[in-house]
């Protein structure tokens, strides 16, 4: 018998694990993959230790970078360069060739503050321009409250500002188009800004005047693959039990009644968990890495007096189903197709790098022509850690497949295909010439299940599983898909997770 089982190794996991570990309790964490770490896991190219999810933590809140405090990585944290990224875009006019331009720096979520300054211009043109700054002279009224952030945006500023600015950034950060994003989720207070300032760059301006200054994220020194290595070294200091290569085949409530000497009769609940068949280290890998599944005689079974759940959206609502008909009736909601993305990652020996042509990376715009990927990252550029740790003419660079929607594009080609689209695309939105030849390593990494709580009806959705799962003694529910996009979501919901969890356990 276990006081805590976590099912699920991703960051959200660990850290409610840790939560509850340092108040003693017996935790044991669940895996399916080989490694913990989920979106945040690393792996090594070409000699080089990378991220191969996550890279990076937005500094809202200062959650994230005091939780790195008390694991005692403070002196870790680094920023950015502060070059930015830029777009890679459709021509203007037909017949054109794509344009690469910084992207506009004083802007919510690509939404100009300042639709006629330089910038915004090179991106939209005059006429986008224009029809942007006509927002001004549009009375808030005329339009009203809106709930979907392309919507908002095309109405006020028109399809150039959506199509050339806010869907690439929406893209990028949420992996949904604008049209499916909640604003008041992605942008909470646009909606009411956009009512005392009387207009959208008007509160997009008054936004930013209130952000705190600085750039909105930070990494590690080392990449952020080493808040999961800081993770896994804290737990195994409090004895925590991490099974890698294990996943939860469904669990159940248990009821055990005692009667004590005067009669008095008690309930307590625990939870049986039966474990998915163990998995054969001998047999081949699967194009994801998940290692192959060797035949159990009989399903294994663990024990707890608290289940924590920590996996993606699809194998959450799966687990919970069977508990009841409340709990099949969330599976039932009208949850968005998940979204999946794969990352090819490039080592090149190319000088012609050395100059940043496009700064710390770009987004590229839906229907660009000669580019199939929709982001690329320029890392070597991005932070400082890793271009000392690479020698002169020597450069990574992370390019993102797969749009909401639509299919991911690469999941029928060969690594070596992969490898080439990736070069093809990495010269076309570079703007340098890159062959085969300047290839040094190469990875590629599926991330599938990427379920926004940002989109149109998330927020009523999300409160149904909480209110089912709150009202069920002994579980808890937590992970990007409830809490939010990125680590200032995940970590304050994942150490809420573990708070109640290890109070329900002392409170037995």
């Amino acid at each position: 018998m276990k006081d805590v089982l976590v099912i699920g190794g991703g960051v959200a996991g660990l850290v409610a694990a840790r939560e509850c570990a340092h108040l003693g309790l017996s935790v044991v964490v669940l895996e399916a993959a080989a490694t913990v770490g989920g979106a945040v896991a690393g792996h090594e190219v070409a000699g080089l230790p990378l991220d191969a999810g996550a890279e990076s933590f937005a500094v809202r809140g200062n959650t994230v970078a005091a939780f790195i405090a008390n694991l005692g990585l403070t002196e870790e944290i680094v920023a950015p360069d502060p070059a930015g990224a830029w777009l890679h875009l459709p021509p203007h006019r037909p017949g054109g060739a794509p344009m690469s331009v910084p992207l506009p720096k004083a802007g919510v979520l690509g939404i100009p503050g300042s639709p006629l300054a330089e910038d915004v211009r090179r991106a939209i043109g005059w006429s986008g321009a224009l029809r942007a700054y006509a927002d001004r002279l549009i009375p808030v009224l005329k339009i009203g409250r809106e709930n979907s952030l392309g919507a908002l945006v095309g109405k006020r500023m028109g399809p150039k500002v959506l199509e050339r600015l806010v869907n690439p950034v929406a893209g990028g950060v949420y992996a949904t188009a604008a049209d499916d994003l909640e604003v008041d989720v992605v942008a909470p207070g646009l909606n009411r800004a956009l009512t005392t300032a009387g207009s959208l760059s008007g509160a997009v301006t008054a936004m930013r005047i209130a952000a705190p200054a600085g750039s909105a994220v930070r990494g590690l020194n080392g990449g952020m693959h080493r808040l999961v290595d800081a993770l896994v070294t804290d737990l195994g200091l409090y004895d925590v039990e991490i099974r890698t290569n294990t996943a939860a085949a469904g669990f159940s409530p248990v009821d055990v009644r005692a009667t004590a000497d005067d009669g008095t009769e008690t309930t307590t609940r625990t939870w049986a968990v039966q474990l998915a068949p163990a998995p054969d280290a001998d047999a081949p890998a699967d194009r994801d890495g998940a290692a192959g599944t060797a035949p159990a005689d009989e399903p294994r079974t663990l024990e707890a007096r608290h289940i924590i759940l920590a996996v993606p959206a699809a194998a959450a609502l799966g687990l919970l189903a069977p508990l009841g008909t409340e709990f099949a009736s969330l599976a039932a909601l009208d949850w968005p197709v998940p979204a999946a993305v794969e990352l090819a990652t490039l080592v090149l020996d190319a000088p012609a790098l050395d100059a940043h042509p496009r700064g710390t990376g770009a987004l590229v715009a839906e229907g660009t022509p000669g580019v199939t990927a929709k982001a690329i990252t320029h890392v070597t550029a991005k932070w400082a850690w890793l271009d000392a740790l690479t020698p002169p003419g020597r450069h990574v660079i992370r390019l993102s497949y797969g749009r909401a929607g639509a299919p991911v594009p690469t999941l029928g080609l060969s690594d070596d295909e992969l490898q080439a689209l990736a070069l093809r695309d990495a010269a076309a939105i570079l703007g340098v010439d890159l062959a085969a030849a300047h290839v040094a390593g190469f990875a590629r990494t599926l991330w599938r299940d990427s379920l926004s709580p940002a989109t149109i009806g998330a927020p009523e959705r999300i409160r149904r599983v909480r209110d089912v799962v709150d009202n069920t003694p002994g579980l808890d529910v937590t992970g990007g898909w409830l809490a939010g996009t990125g680590l200032a979501s995940v970590i304050p919901d994942a150490l809420a997770a573990g708070i109640r969890g290890r109070r329900a356990v002392l409170d037995l």
